[in-house]
């Protein structure tokens, strides 16, 4: 099976020159070794992890979080009003300078920004849809900081349209109607896909952003997923195709002449279709054509420059690196999934998400969990299918046992020197809210608390003990 697409456009070079080895991200954007966190809960609001707020919100509590106002879509369906104003609110203080400044005292080098669709709000069906409106705004305030700060930056489309999981607040909308894997949603989400890499590279306030993120956990069940696999090699095409629009280097060949020639970056969208008739498939064109407007409308709402003879826009451009196209790792589903693999057009990283506290991964105590992870066998299960480098883009301390201090600590080296093992790991989460309602959870979900309590070290390089995993090494248990 070729690496590529047979619709990929007979230009494209071989696989030999579009391999891109592990240090080949660091130029790309990405450190050599990532460590970092996630800000759940910031831009796609996950109200367990902030109870409290999320009443003070206006916003309810319920078992089932599909029948109550315990999402995104479900507040701002009740409260149109004034879901804008308490969302903006939220947005100014969950995560802010502090944050930032703390991210960067505890020695961390990237964040991972969980995004809904929605964030583009011309996406949006407002008839149907309901979402609240201006964290574009908060995002490219959010981003401003953390360039300054020098921390690299992945924008993980965590909430797609049509909802991509079912019953999950990440997913923005708490119900069991699944609609995202179908003709209609890939569509937009790949519109989606079309403004952050455009804004990624134009906006100064995103210069810090390596990678974007297909897809956050897609249904593990092939079966449900279906054209998952096409999906995947057009979010990678259109991914380059916008950057050959803007005159960015793609490994193997050279922008078309319509760059030269174009006064803006609208400009060069409003001519895409003819610029790529002949070098991208049916869907990727149109995807170029149906995304013009809109980016002219969230440009415009950003204040962000078009114009390539102004602030030397020409020349950043060409000086911009391939932002890292990034999929959950092929060994995340089951039936016979496709290949991320096979999407591959310059720089790529797959990500992989692990937490033993679902069950599943090993018997629920000390000697179980401390044997699998540190014979974890998953990077070179996936290095094996070209599946390299793999991130851990999602991790915590969570256990389905009553954990000990002591043995948190333990838990935190051993799966932080597994995960190191690959292209590195990113912590969920940055914080957890603390209060009375939310109890003890960040004990063992917030980085932060993890430095406080000692279970983290300080240098996110360093460890408690770098000896942990001697004792278990080699046994039978291999998860």
């Amino acid at each position: 099976m070729p690496i590529f697409p047979t619709m990929l456009p007979a230009y494209f070079p071989s696989l030999a020159l579009l391999t891109v080895s592990f240090v080949g991200l660091v130029g790309a954007g990405l450190p050599g070794t990532i460590y970092g966190v996630n800000l759940g809960s910031w831009l796609v609001l996950e109200s367990w992890m902030l109870p409290q707020e999320w009443l003070d919100m206006g916003g309810e509590q319920c078992q089932d979080c599909s029948t109550c106002i315990a999402s995104e879509f479900a507040f701002a369906q009740a409260k149109p009003d004034i879901v804008d104003q308490v969302f903006n609110q939220h947005w100014e203080t969950w995560f802010n300078q502090t944050d930032v400044d703390q991210i960067q005292a505890a020695g961390l080098n990237a964040v991972r920004i969980p995004l809904g669709y929605w964030i583009i709000e011309p996406l949006v069906d407002r008839t149907t849809e309901f979402y609240p409106r201006g964290g574009i705004l908060q995002l490219q305030r959010g981003l401003q900081q953390l360039a300054a700060a020098g921390i690299a930056v992945i924008l993980d489309h965590h909430a797609l349209p049509g909802v991509a999981s079912p019953n999950q607040m990440f997913a923005g909308r708490c119900t069991t109607d699944v609609e995202f894997y179908t003709p209609h949603n890939y569509h937009r989400a790949l519109i989606w896909t079309a403004i952050m890499t455009a804004l990624s590279h134009i906006d100064p306030a995103f210069s810090s952003v390596a990678a974007i993120e297909a897809i956050n956990e897609p249904i593990m069940d092939v079966t449900q997923t279906p054209g998952y696999g096409d999906f995947q090699k057009n979010f990678v095409q259109v991914v380059r195709a916008v950057e050959l629009l803007l005159g960015i280097h793609v490994p193997g060949y050279a922008a078309p002449a319509s760059f030269a020639s174009a006064s803006s970056v609208t400009a060069g969208f409003q001519t895409s279709a003819t610029t790529f008739g002949n070098r991208f498939n049916p869907e990727v064109v149109q995807v170029l054509k149906d995304a013009t407007l809109i980016f002219a409308e969230v440009v415009k709402q950003l204040g962000t420059n078009t114009v390539y003879s102004q602030a030397d826009l020409r020349g950043r451009l060409q000086r911009r690196n391939s932002l890292v196209t990034t999929f959950m790792d092929v060994n995340w589903q089951y039936n016979n999934p496709a290949n991320p693999a096979a999407a591959k057009i310059g720089p790529q990283i797959y990500d992989n998400h692990l937490y033993y506290v679902f069950g599943g991964v090993a018997a629920a105590n000390e000697e179980a969990y401390l044997t699998s992870i540190c014979n974890l066998g998953r990077i070179a299960a996936d290095a094996a299918l070209q599946n390299s480098p793999l991130l851990f883009g999602e991790w915590g301390l969570p256990t389905e046992f009553s954990a000990t201090d002591e043995f948190l600590q333990k838990w935190a080296d051993a799966q932080k020197i597994a995960y190191g093992k690959g292209a590195g790991w990113l912590y969920w989460n940055f914080k957890i809210e603390i209060s009375a309602l939310a109890g003890d959870l960040a004990r063992e979900w917030s980085y932060m608390e993890g430095i406080k309590r000692g279970y983290l070290t300080q240098d996110p390089t360093a460890f408690n003990d770098p000896h942990v995993c001697d004792p278990y090494i080699n046994t039978t248990l291999v998860s």
